[in-house]
């Protein structure tokens, strides 16, 4: 892969486990740079080629912030056109036909929160703030951030959030379906691996399928929708992770699913 100076994200692939652990690794604060914008972008591509990998965390250094938000000085050096396609990179997770898991701490503001955003599922220590604060400088959220919070909270939660440029506490981000889960500190590394674990013991094909029925379709009629899930439903029944699936029910054992 090529070398993306100024990025702040390191990857690593651990030889233990089929995951990829993506870090922002600049703490206190993890501020993510334009480059790590394209990095991001690149690594999910590298990873979608990578069938060893089954599982993709996001997580970041230190304990303060998973990001405090992006390079804003850097922002007047970018033409308009370039930032215009900025939700482009941050939307990496949400293309991964692979499960994504955003771990977050501490602050979770600007384009750390739009990242977290686009993964599937987000957890989150009890101490975690979630904002999008782009109305204190003139600005809007330029990664995602308008669209998800309205997709994921209501139109109406998104408006107090967003235009107010209010600061979320975890349980209320929670309670409005903005986390998936909130633990204490000191058990999120325990949640997150078991989260890892659940989406290991599925079949990869599932979901994969699940996931783009899921997205794809989400602003589109029902009709189509149910279209679009008919056939890969039908297309899973060919599969050798169904007939495995099936045989392990009926002898009553754990499934072995190879993503075939």
């Amino acid at each position: 892969m090529a070398e993306f100076e100024g990025s702040i994200l390191r990857v690593e692939y651990p030889s233990d486990r089929r995951i990829a652990v993506l870090t922002l690794d600049a703490p206190p604060l993890n501020i993510v740079t334009v480059p790590t914008r394209e990095h991001l972008s690149a690594v999910f591509r590298e990873i979608e080629e990578r069938d060893e990998v089954r599982v993709v965390v996001i997580q970041s250094a230190g304990d303060q912030a998973f990001s405090s938000g992006g390079d804003i000085p850097a922002f007047m050096d970018a033409s308009p056109e370039y930032l215009s396609r900025l939700a482009e990179n941050v939307a990496a997770p949400e293309r991964s036909s692979k499960p994504v898991i955003a771990r977050l701490q501490g602050y979770a503001f600007g384009v750390g929160l739009e990242i977290a955003l686009a993964c599937d599922f987000r957890v989150a220590a009890d101490t975690t703030v979630l904002a999008l604060p782009e109305m204190r400088l003139g600005m809007i959220p330029g990664s995602g951030g308008t669209q998800r919070v309205a997709r994921l909270a209501g139109l109406g939660r998104a408006k107090d959030m967003i235009l107010r440029a209010r600061r979320i506490p975890a349980a209320e981000a929670h309670a409005w379906g903005l986390l998936t889960q909130v633990v204490p500190p000191q058990e999120l590394d325990g949640a997150v691996d078991k989260l890892c674990d659940e989406m290991l013991s599925f079949s990869p094909l599932a979901f994969r399928y699940a996931k783009m029925a899921l997205n794809e379709t989400l602003e589109g009629p029902l009709a189509m929708g149910l279209r679009l899930e008919g056939v890969m439903y039908g297309l899973l029944r060919t599969t050798e992770d169904f007939r495995e699936g099936v045989d392990a029910f009926a002898t009553k054992r754990k499934p072995r699913f190879l993503g075939r």
